[in-house]
């Protein structure tokens, strides 16, 4: 039998906890339905071009984990393919956690947020760090961003899900509020005219 994709996080230890749970029956049958992808799909380009940050965890090679929000211009996580992405990494404050943990276990994960629509999809794979490549920082550079791209961050794709919204609350950011914002200040200015 062909070993799920969701094997990449539910390892025994998970299946053991999801059992004593009672949920690992529900996980079998979608198991059986397909389970999570492997591919970028059109829907998850969609999805990642969309955001503007997202977190990156990886570990030590002893475990240790860290987790770090990387934000940048719309579209700052780039698909090149169906089982890669790829970020432009920018100067920064100069502790390089990621990129060394990345020299000693290349496992990461990735997590996106669609906060006011209250989505988020987490992707699983390994990534490499490739430095002196200017055609492909090029490629995942937005000239119009202030950012100085250093290296470039490959990541690739083992498996991906989209999971429940239960407990996202709403969030908006300042480019999503502004239309609103402006509506508001022409009616308050329009009330404070005698209108």
């Amino acid at each position: 039998m062909k070993r799920p994709v969701s094997d990449i996080a539910f390892t025994p230890a998970v299946k053991a906890a999801q059992k004593k749970r009672g949920t690992r029956e529900a996980y079998v049958k979608m198991e059986q339905r397909g389970g999570w992808q492997n591919k970028v799909t059109a829907e998850l380009a969609e999805f990642v071009a969309q955001r503007d940050s997202f977190y990156l965890a990886t570990a030590s090679a002893d475990g240790q984990p860290y987790i770090q929000h990387r934000g940048g211009p719309k579209g700052l996580l780039k698909v090149l393919d169906e089982h890669t992405m790829a970020i432009a990494d920018f100067v920064g404050n100069g502790q390089y956690i990621s990129v060394g943990n990345l020299d000693e276990n290349v496992k990461v994960s990735i997590f996106l947020m669609d906060y006011p629509n209250r989505r988020r999809i987490k992707i699983w794979g390994t990534a490499n760090v490739i430095e002196g490549d200017d055609d492909l920082l090029a490629r995942l550079s937005d000239p119009a961003y202030r950012g100085k791209p250093q290296r470039a961050m490959v990541f690739h794709v083992e498996a991906w899900d989209a999971n429940c919204p239960q407990h996202i609350k709403p969030r908006w950011t300042e480019e999503e509020l502004a239309p609103i914002v402006d509506d508001l200040r022409a009616s308050a200015s329009h009330i404070e005219a005698g209108g």
